[in-house]
């Protein structure tokens, strides 16, 4: 049964408080991710967004604790009527904590002298991924199914693109410089979009088909 058909009626305030802190997160989780990519792509020095970065991330992490406390209490007062939404949420919120957390490994690469500022995929993968986070946050508010599917798609297609560069880097297909700040960041940009697929499935799968689009495709049963 998709998540948008779960909650019982009764216990909707306290779990839209729930949602307000996760559409709060996944908004930080853009501000981080930006101000990480800016560094690698716009030439931004990491010290002069380094307190922004980190106050930022903390937010995430107290949302997410938050969150659990709430959760906790709810499911003190409501019990089995809405243990799918818990078990949801308790689910999906790791996915977005640890979306801050990648983002501080792109600043890190940022920090170790990795400059992709003369690469314009690069410039072209920030805004795409920036772009998703803010649209998972749209649509697990709005438990559109139809938009959900579609970036999925989306999320799939990212995931390849992700896989096919660091493997063509593996081999040193290209030759230019920075092949393992490009690797990495491939690899985190591609664990990002991972986790946002894992929200926009809860809008969309049956509670025992969570993480389903965090397996590469040919993994999927």
């Amino acid at each position: 049964m998709p998540f948008g058909f779960t909650r019982s009626r009764s216990s909707d305030d306290r779990l839209d408080a729930i949602e307000d802190i996760i559409r709060r997160m996944l908004d930080d989780d853009r501000i981080v991710f930006e101000l990480a990519m800016s560094i690698l792509v716009d030439g931004v020095d990491w010290r002069g967004v380094r307190r922004e970065i980190k106050v930022t991330d903390q937010r995430v992490n107290e949302g997410e604790r938050e969150i659990r406390r709430q959760l906790v209490v709810h499911a003190s007062v409501a019990g089995a009527i809405d243990t799918p939404a818990i078990l949801v949420y308790m689910s999906i919120v790791k996915d977005i904590e640890r979306i801050g957390d990648y983002g501080k490994n792109l600043r890190d690469l940022g920090r170790d002298g990795a400059d992709l500022s003369d690469f314009p995929e690069w410039h072209e993968l920030r805004d795409r991924v920036a772009k998703l986070i803010t649209e998972t946050a749209e649509i697990f508010a709005a438990r559109n199914t139809e938009q959900a599917r579609q970036r999925l798609i989306e999320g799939d297609q990212l995931l390849s693109r992700f896989d096919d560069m660091v493997s063509a880097l593996v081999r040193a297909d290209d030759g230019q410089p920075h092949p393992t700040a490009r690797a990495l960041a491939a690899r985190y940009l591609k664990r990002i979009v991972a986790h946002l697929t894992n929200v926009l499935s809860a809008v969309v799968m049956p509670i025992d088909r969570l993480d389903y689009f965090d397996e590469d495709p040919e993994d999927r049963e």
